[in-house]
């Protein structure tokens, strides 16, 4: 199979992230893996899609650190390929990364493969679905049963009046990733709010969300494939973050700690809710993050933690997901464009 990763830069891949661990897995499994960066895709004269991709020199990796290296080093191979003729093509770009430096690629990855679908290539996820999910916004789109309570606005009143009633809130940006921009604000703190809403809303509208008191124990990162938690051996693909001090934020590269997770029947009844419209939006590998039995977020660009999730149940997910994309293209050979992208990513 011939497998592209489209991610925002090449040069800012680190071998601890996701889609590292994906591309190495598919190299050690015979597969034919190209790196492309949002800015190295082009709209050729032609019709058809074209990108500057990177590769690695060797057919084997024993870790994603070598990997890695060879991807950004002196020997990585480096070729102009057309991505309408890859088997498939996986979205690991994060589009609130160039949200405000690079606003030109915070749609660009959706955009050209939307193109290169059209002659066959397989779009994970579907570009379509995750054009919706643009901003914090999708998720209101879930059932309120799974959500914590929200207001989404610039005014500021409103946000006093939500932070009086519910008596203790977060405020974050509507845009934006990995813990930036996040305040908790209890009573004591609303004669101060003013300013933690110019900082918060000085990119655009606010999240205003009810504080969940589970959150003082951080929360849990639970990957979903194919619409299902992913579970191997018996074994889910899940990882708690754990807060550091008195960080609200569970983030890890916010300063949160990782832990072992443990999957009860709350998690996974939050799971089959959010189903029918993963599968619907064709969200192919998607992280849940869970706060006691509530949703905090749902992670559709990029999501990572696998590499968190294998060092406390030992499973190679990433060996995993390269194996469902397989089926996907083997389905594609037997059955052609009988099924619509948005239905080959959940199948």
């Amino acid at each position: 199979m011939r497998i592209g990763f489209i991610v925002n830069d090449v040069s800012t891949e680190e071998p601890k992230f996701t889609t590292m661990r994906l591309a190495q897995a598919a190299i050690n499994r015979g597969h034919e893996v190209w790196v492309i960066g949002v800015g190295d895709l082009a709209y050729d004269a032609d019709g058809m899609i074209r990108a500057r991709a990177t590769s690695v020199p060797k057919s084997k990796y024993g870790t994603s650190d070598s990997f890695t290296a060879d991807l950004k080093g002196k020997n990585a191979v480096k070729r102009r390929v057309t991505v309408d003729e890859l088997d498939a093509l996986m979205l690991r770009n994060v589009p609130s990364d160039d949200y405000l430096k690079r606003p030109w690629a915070a749609t660009a990855a959706a955009e050209f493969s939307r193109a290169a679908m059209r002659n066959g290539v397989i779009v994970l996820s579907d570009p379509n679905g995750l054009a919706q999910a643009s901003s914090k916004m999708y998720f209101q789109l879930f059932p309120e049963d799974v959500r914590p309570r929200t207001l989404i606005t610039r005014d500021r009143d409103e946000i006093k009046h939500f932070a009086n009633e519910q008596g203790k809130i977060v405020i974050k940006p509507l845009q934006g990733s990995g813990g930036a921009g996040v305040f908790l604000v209890r009573q004591e703190d609303i004669p101060n709010l003013n300013q933690m809403i110019d900082a918060v809303s000085r990119d655009g509208f606010v999240i205003a969300q009810e504080f969940l008191p589970a959150a003082e124990q951080g929360d849990m990162r639970l990957f979903v494939m194919n619409g299902r938690p992913l579970r191997v051996k018996g074994k889910y693909a899940a990882f708690r973050r754990v807060r550091s001090g008195g960080d609200i934020r569970s983030n890890i590269h916010a300063g949160g700690q990782k832990a072992a997770a443990h999957i009860d029947e709350t998690a996974l009844n939050i799971a089959e809710i959010v189903r029918p419209k993963l599968v619907q939006d064709g969200m192919f590998l998607v992280g849940l993050d869970i706060v006691g039995d509530k949703l905090m977020e749902i992670n559709v660009f990029s999501p990572g933690g696998l590499g968190s999730a294998q060092q406390f149940t030992k499973i190679n997910f990433s060996i995993n997901v390269i194996e469902a994309i397989e089926s996907k293209v083997k389905y594609m050979h037997y059955y052609g464009r009988n099924f619509d992208n948005i239905e080959m990513c959940t199948l």
